[in-house]
């Protein structure tokens, strides 16, 4: 597909920024949500109130329904699997069993008849723990002596990556400068605006379980729930209708949703739960802990030479299914070389058990960390050869492609110069550091900070693979048919929660097929109604439900001419379909679509065998994955005095190949800043020292709100993929990946003059005061020995 359309159509709305389809039920409250329907019983989850010890006993009040690990016998532990790294399998029981290993983990489910009657049970559940010494930091669970988590994972070490390219050692060793960071994230919580949720069914008329849920995955979490209960796949209807975000917290199976399909089988009714925020906060899936020691080798003209890194990190008490705890460690060693053209490798990354809450992917897993990391490498490797920071960019941008990378990583046709060199035009850089030279003569600190990054994204099943994955993801499958009346459907295994994705194929089907978005209804969510498929995650949908979804309209494209061709008595290359018709080109012969349609079903005998009957059909697409890349640019104050961070002003020079809804495309990479800025600044779990969590609640675990949210100024280049046969990258995590690199070497830009650096998010005010507190204590020190200090 090209930017003008499907040749031999008249129509090109790929490219508009046409308004959603999927927004009137919404904005109008006609939405349908998980926690809308009714239900006959009611379940509160008992939780643990401690991070770690024996569960000796459940004493429940008398006369309560209150399921436990005891009443679940047959049931399975959700055991995910990895074939490769030295992986140590770990099963997270449906309900604690016998031991409880993180501060909420399920312990026990109470049964009522209504919501406030199953909370006010719970609260007279009372749990007896022997309580043991927990361990919630990654680095203390690898120290000799540290209390083990799991017996299965010796050393608290789940998972252990290595890989050192064969020239790595020469090359490092002939470095002119070797710089490094020790970089920490802390751990964050995704927030969808709509917590967990799920609301099982059961038909005593078929024996068949209703679930309806908030999932990414609806197919994969009837695949797993059916493996754990121990039953057939055709007996569970799994339904994600409207889902309030997911952002990754979604795709990874939940235990409660097991125990609410055991119920419903056991009850022979309907059951309901609904997460509130706080068991959101502390149990609903974390990410993004790890610390991360980068360094790199840089010869004498300041070319990045070789990369070495060290990865820890912290995965929490069990492994996330189907993707394992995996995802974070591996990713973060697979792409840790980014944007940059360095060769020489070599890396340790270690899934680390702790008693936390389990963590799983969150917009962007590993990338927003290991962006932020590898640009504080290029900003401190700028300050050691005294050049500018966009130079040293300019110096070590991949530039010519394909690309292959140190990790085997193949890089499609990009712009990572072009949208740098965008980013530094738009945001003037000369009259910035006039504008910050006057601000800091009257005690105000401006700084601006750059992150260059790439975006892995649309990769199929080759990609997962490689991780050595037992359930490996990947292509995905997309039905299109049209019916009699000339109404088209397409069903597919994607489950879009807030992406567009409805309007976006419908753009696409509409320009193969030569009518309008408006006569195509996109179904998902529904294993009932939709092929199997994986979901959505991982910036893949666009390029992967579309490319599949492209290869099924080009099909029913062909039928289509190929029926008008027999109806007009005209060759099919003279053939054209737009504005939902078939025309025969250069004259006035046309028939509807909608004609041709009843035709392929009420006529078939006229087309004597040569057309089969009806207009359905299907496309599969696996793709190898494609690269988007941006350059972020952060302008912001900080008050010295007390460490706030104003972000000012926030440029995006961005390229995710064709852009099928430019309006959609923008709404996506400005939710990715947002929530970058938050994990920049402000989200951040913290755990006490005995495993308790002191963010259970949005007074304590800050996101960000549109005060916090400065203009962003987006500017877009196309680099058509020949990775994607829509020509489209992927971009749904960019803006994520980006924005907390950019806002904390914005932060370390203004600071400057104090000599302080901060390698750690989020940069909160008290981190960033604590950070010139010490650089004020070395400078008086540094003036008390003779020495004049930064």
């Amino acid at each position: 597909m090209s930017a003008h359309g499907t040749r031999g159509s008249g129509t090109t709305w790929v490219g508009r920024a046409i308004r959603r389809l999927e927004d009137p039920a919404l904005i109008t409250g006609k939405g349908r949500f998980t926690a809308d329907l009714p239900a006959i019983h009611w379940v509160r989850f008992v939780r643990s109130t401690v991070a770690a010890g024996k569960l000796t006993k459940v004493h429940a009040p008398k006369g309560a329904m209150v399921i436990t690990a005891a009443d679940l016998k047959g049931v399975k532990k959700i055991t995910p699997m990895l074939h490769k790294f030295n992986y140590r399998p770990v099963g997270q029981p449906a309900l604690a069993d016998g031991m409880v290993r993180f501060t909420g983990e399920p312990v026990a489910a109470v049964v009522a008849a209504s919501e406030e009657e199953a909370e006010d049970i719970a609260d007279q559940v009372e749990l007896s723990i022997d309580e043991t010494t927990p361990v919630t930091d990654a680095r203390r669970a690898l120290e000799a002596g540290a209390p083990q988590v799991h017996a299965e994972a010796p050393g608290n070490v789940i998972l252990e990556g290595k890989v050192k390219t064969p020239d790595f050692d020469t090359v490092w060793n002939g470095a002119h400068k070797i710089v490094k960071v020790e970089a920490r994230s802390r751990r964050q919580n995704a927030t969808p605006m709509e917590p967990r949720g799920a609301h099982a069914s059961y038909d005593v008329s078929t024996g068949r379980v209703t679930l309806t849920c908030t999932t990414q995955m609806p197919h994969l979490t009837r695949t797993a729930i059916c493996d754990v209960l121990a039953f057939p796949e055709s007996d569970l209807r799994v339904i994600a209708p409207d889902v309030g975000g997911g952002f990754g917290q979604k795709m990874s199976l939940a235990s409660e949703y097991v125990v609410l399909v055991w119920l419903a089988r056991k009850l022979k009714s309907s059951v309901a739960w609904t997460e509130d925020r706080r068991e959101n906060l502390i149990a609903g899936f974390h990410s993004r802990d790890q610390h991360i020691t980068l360094e790199g080798a840089f010869d004498r003209q300041s070319k990045l030479v070789a990369l070495k890194a060290d990865i820890v990190s912290n995965v929490g008490a069990y492994s996330c299914f189907p993707t394992t705890c995996g995802v974070e460690p591996l990713m973060a060693m697979a792409e840790m070389p980014g944007p940059y053209d360095v060769q020489q490798y070599a890396c340790l990354a270690r899934g680390v058990i702790t008693n936390t809450c389990t963590m799983a992917p969150y917009r962007g897993v590993s990338r927003p960390v290991i962006t932020f990391t590898l640009e504080r490498l290029m900003d401190k490797a700028a300050r050691a050869f005294a050049i500018d920071p966009i130079d040293i960019r300019r110096r070590n941008l991949i530039d010519k492609f394909p690309y292959k990378s140190a990790m085997g990583l193949e890089y499609d046709d990009a712009t990572y110069k072009e949208t740098l060199e965008m980013a530094v035009e738009a945001v003037d850089v000369p009259a910035f550091r006039a504008r910050q030279k006057e601000a800091r003569a009257k005690g105000r600190y401006l700084g601006i900070g750059f992150a260059t990054f790439s975006e892995r994204t649309g990769y199929g099943s080759p990609a997962f693979a490689a991780r050595g994955m037992e359930i490996t993801p990947g292509w995905e499958t997309v039905i299109v048919s049209v019916d009699p009346s000339g109404f088209v459907e397409a069903r597919i295994g994607s489950s879009p929660h807030g992406q567009g994705l409805r309007t976006t194929l419908a753009q696409i089907i509409a320009d193969a097929i030569g009518t309008t978005p408006e006569m195509i209804k996109v179904v998902h969510g529904d294993t009932d109604r939709a092929p199997y498929g994986w979901g959505t995650f991982a910036s893949r949908s666009l390029v992967i439900s579309g490319g599949a979804t492209l290869i099924a309209a080009r099909k029913v494209r062909a039928k289509l001419i190929k029926i008008a061709s027999h109806m007009l008595e005209a060759a099919p290359d003279d053939i054209v379909l737009a504005d939902g018709s078939a025309k025969v080109a250069g004259t006035d012969r046309a028939i509807p679509i909608a004609k041709l349609a009843r035709e392929a079903y009420t006529q078939t005998h006229r087309f004597k065998g040569e057309i089969e009957p009806g207009l359905t059909e299907t496309g599969h697409y696996d793709p190898p994955g494609t690269f988007s890349n941006a350059c972020h640019d952060a302008i912001v104050d900080v008050d010295a005095e007390t460490g706030h961070v104003k972000v000012e002003r926030f440029v995006v020079a961005e390229d995710a190949g064709l852009i099928i809804n430019p309006m959609i495309a923008d709404g996506q990479v400005h939710g990715g800043i947002a929530q970058g800025i938050g994990n920049a600044l402000l989200e951040e779990i913290i755990y006490d020292d005995n495993g308790g969590i002191l963010t259970a609640t949005l007074a304590d675990y800050l996101p960000p709100t549109a005060h916090e949210i400065p203009p962003i100024e987006l500017h877009h280049i196309e680099t058509p993929s020949p990775n994607s046969i829509t020509k489209a990258k992927g971009l749904g995590e960019g803006g994520c990946i980006g924005a907390p690199a950019a806002v904390v070497n914005a932060i370390n830009d203004a600071l400057s003059p104090f000599g302080v650096e901060i390698e750690e998010i989020p940069a909160t005010p008290q981190r960033i005061r604590a950070a010139l507190r010490s650089a004020e204590k070395h400078s008086a020190h540094s003036r008390a020995s003779g020495n004049p200090g930064p």
